[in-house]
């Protein structure tokens, strides 16, 4: 059943729940969305799917944006088109695309294992920074200077 009986066992055991094998009980955020009475079971199942597959794709469309760009570059610096608002890209749009992941079929395991993804790409992005430092020099630091790292509207840039 997808990998969701433990996580569904566990949740329906702590909170009380009477939750279901079926294939619709099996994205919990529409189980929570229904058990609140805003929507029934089926449209909170359909918002649930809709939401998590728009932020997939604008995952993965910043993702292939960061990357045309790079490969394009013939290992030049790129501070233009999405690089002009992030430093990092594609670890942004793989950021985006676990979180749709995370908001479409969430187990207890994916949800204790996601921060443990983000700081092992976090760290990477640090190293990548200082080979580019070293390879680049100033002109690097000046666009680390004006470019946030991975969230363009964070203003504090790491």
């Amino acid at each position: 059943m997808y990998g969701f009986p433990l996580t569904i066992y566990v949740l329906s055991s702590i909170f009380g729940l009477s939750l279901s094998f079926g294939h619709a009980e099996g994205h919990l955020l529409g189980v929570l969305i229904a058990r609140t009475g805003l929507m029934s079971m089926e449209s909170a199942w359909a918002f649930v799917m809709v939401t998590s597959s728009v932020v997939i794709f604008l995952g993965f469309f910043l993702m292939s944006k960061g990357w045309g760009r790079i490969h394009a570059s013939a290992g030049e610096l790129v501070t233009d088109g999405i690089y002009r608002y992030v430093r990092h890209p594609q670890y942004l749009g793989l950021i985006v695309v676990t979180v749709g992941l995370l908001i479409q079929w969430p187990t207890l395991l994916t949800l204790f294992m996601w921060p443990v993804l983000i700081i092992m790409y976090y760290r990477l992005a640090k190293r990548e920074e200082k080979e580019a430092a070293l390879a680049f020099g100033e002109r690097y630091e000046e666009y680390k200077r004006r470019t946030p790292m991975l969230f363009p509207l964070i203003k504090n840039r790491i």
